[in-house]
């Protein structure tokens, strides 16, 4: 069974709507894989994701609101197969940390290595359906791009 990670700062924006769209699509093609999500930060441990977060998976029927704030933990790297940043301070981070399987989600689609804005500096819901796209565009092409896909 494969093993995912996504990863953000504070593990209540990008990371819990990036798990949310991954566990969809395994749910929607019967896939053998186990997703997770966390944060390099405790700052928000075992809070729900931002209202934002939680608003715009809902308008693509994805329910993250039961989904908890975790701090990534040196076990993680061996825990997953894959580890996915949604920034390159997030990557830097992870991999100062000893982490040596992690990729930028920016690097799938056509994004060309950008990094995942973070929602939680946006002063409103304005401009969140763009970084809910993105997301949505590179989790599917990791997937696709890995052979994770039936």
């Amino acid at each position: 069974m494969t093993r995912v990670l996504f990863v953000c700062l504070g593990n209540i924006c990008r990371s819990p709507i990036a798990e949310g769209i991954a566990k969809s699509i395994v749910k929607e093609q019967n896939l053998d894989l186990i997703i997770d999500s966390a944060g390099t930060s405790q700052r928000y441990e075992n809070e729900v994701p931002c209202p934002y977060s939680i608003k715009v998976a809902k308008l693509h029927d994805i329910d993250i609101s039961r989904l908890r704030a975790r701090r990534v933990s040196r076990q993680d790297q061996t825990t997953f197969d894959y580890i996915i940043a949604m920034d390159a301070p997030i990557k830097e981070k992870l991999e100062a940390l000893g982490f040596s399987n992690v990729d930028l989600l920016g690097n799938f689609s056509n994004y060309n290595g950008a990094n995942v804005p973070d929602p939680y500096f946006f002063d409103d819901f304005e401009g969140l359906e763009e970084v809910y796209i993105m997301i949505e565009d590179c989790v599917k092409d990791f997937i696709v791009q890995k052979g994770l896909s039936l």
